[in-house]
């Protein structure tokens, strides 16, 4: 009862951090990007505790409870991927100076284009944001009160309240405090984790030795390793929850700096967060979930008082990443696709960012009520993002360079965005990179015709 008591408190700090944001919160600026006026510390405590969500912490001590050390490849390739957008994009991105990703795709291309990039994107952060709801469900449930899909429900009330009434004011501040305790918590269950076993050689002495090969595993192999580097990694490099931190970057400055100290970060959380995952393995060999690991750590291990504060920390990573998600979907379908097709004051533009909030809230609570793996979820929503949507962007930078055109774009989205979720309802093998690989093809296929076209 005492963790269960520290959470709910835990819910009721935070919803009412939401109402004193909401008198900051009257202006576009101020409710969709903090007023453009984050200073390093806060994109890059903002930018942690969005990628520290659920899917780096119930998933990936999944993932180290089931494979061992290869798991942190999950994380790692984000930072590749961040490294790789703070040398070339981040600086960029700033500077556009715009509120979602699909603006800048339409300012790379044309109004199509961005209206298809706004759909392609609310469909699949939907589903990110429901990966995000049923890692909330496998950590409260362990509490044994009950119902996971119950603490699902409660879950999404509160930080769909939340992100209403605080809009990124709210969100962008708390994100700081919340990844501090979230990084405490990882790290204090490392060491106790640890000690419990006697120590690295009493985690090597109890698992196999393939839960400890890397960067490749029997389990784990080349193929999906590319597969997590392409799908996975290059939403970090172009990605709408990640744009949203940018965006609220002070200047291009900022946003580079921001994204390298994330990069860096990361590496030593993503080991650790395995590591995790694979001493539960061993101390807690009859888990049935793999992705009850941490979980289970905490209330084994710690003690109770701990074990609570360290609960609420891994619910506050889950809710940092679940309101950036769900705000950045939500600014996109009211700026981006209902913007577009009736005019917005700045009154209305916040009435309809609120309401749709509560909107994909409700949509993701009931998808996530519908399928039950972190990952899998999050792989799918993964896959059909970064087959629509990521080479168009990536090439829009250099779009007078690669000579691509708008309708070489507008194919790429369609016909990469729509492999890939018939890859994913079908399940067809391979499929996943294979719809990445259509929509490279459509868009240099599509944009060399209309070239010649013209020309002729």
């Amino acid at each position: 009862m005492l963790q269960l008591a520290i959470i709910a408190a835990y819910l009721v700090v935070v919803i009412v951090i939401g109402v004193l944001s909401r008198g900051r919160a009257k202006e576009v600026d101020d409710f969709l990007v903090a007023g453009r006026r984050g200073s390093p510390l806060l994109i890059t405590g903002s930018l942690l505790a969005t990628i520290v969500g659920g899917s780096a912490t119930i998933g990936m001590a999944g993932l180290g409870f089931a494979r061992g050390l290869t798991g942190a490849w999950w994380l790692l390739v984000g930072s590749i991927g961040l490294v790789v957008s703070g040398i070339f994009f981040a600086g960029k991105v700033r500077g556009f100076g715009l509120y979602t990703l699909p603006e800048m795709v339409e300012k790379q291309y044309d109004s199509r284009v961005g209206l298809a990039a706004s759909f392609l994107i609310v469909i699949a952060w939907v589903g990110v944001l429901a990966a995000q709801i049923i890692a909330s469900g496998k950590i409260l449930g362990i509490l044994g009160v009950a119902a996971p899909a119950l603490w699902m429900v409660i879950f999404t009330v509160a930080f769909v309240v939340y992100a209403v009434l605080g809009g990124q004011q709210a969100i962008i501040r708390t994100d700081v405090v919340q990844i501090g305790i979230v990084l405490v918590g990882i790290f204090t269950c490392l060491a106790l984790v640890l000690s419990r076993l006697g120590g690295w050689a009493g985690l090597v002495s109890s698992l196999p030795p393939e839960r400890f090969a890397f960067p490749v595993s029997s389990q784990f192999g080349g193929g999906d390793l590319a597969s997590f580097l392409l799908l996975v990694g290059l939403t970090y490099l172009v990605g709408p929850d990640i744009y949203s931190r940018l965006f609220c970057a002070r200047d291009t400055g900022t946003a580079r700096v921001s994204v390298f100290w994330t990069a860096l970060i990361i590496v030593p959380v993503a080991f650790a967060i395995t590591v995790i995952g694979m001493g539960a393995s061993a101390l807690f060999p009859q888990i049935s979930s793999p992705e009850q690991a941490f979980p289970v750590v905490v209330t084994g291990v710690l003690p109770p008082f701990v074990g609570g504060i360290v609960l609420a920390a891994l619910l506050g990573a889950v809710m940092s990443s679940a309101d950036t998600i769900l705000f950045s979907a939500s600014t996109i379908l009211a700026v981006d696709i209902i913007g577009r097709f009736r005019p917005l004051t700045q009154e209305r533009t916040l009435f309809y960012s609120r309401w749709m909030i509560v909107v994909l809230g409700v949509v993701a609570l009931l998808l996530a009520l519908v399928l039950r793996g972190v990952i899998s979820a999050l792989l799918f929503a993964y896959t059909v993002y970064t087959a629509g949507l990521i080479v168009p962007v990536i090439a829009g930078f250099y779009r007078e360079r690669l000579k691509v055109t708008p309708r070489g774009a507008l194919a790429a989205i369609i016909g990469g965005g729509s492999a890939a979720l018939v890859s994913g309802i079908l399940d067809i093998k391979y499929m996943d990179l294979g719809s990445l690989a259509i929509s490279v093809a459509l868009l240099f296929i599509v944009s060399y015709i209309e070239n010649r076209s013209r020309a002729a």
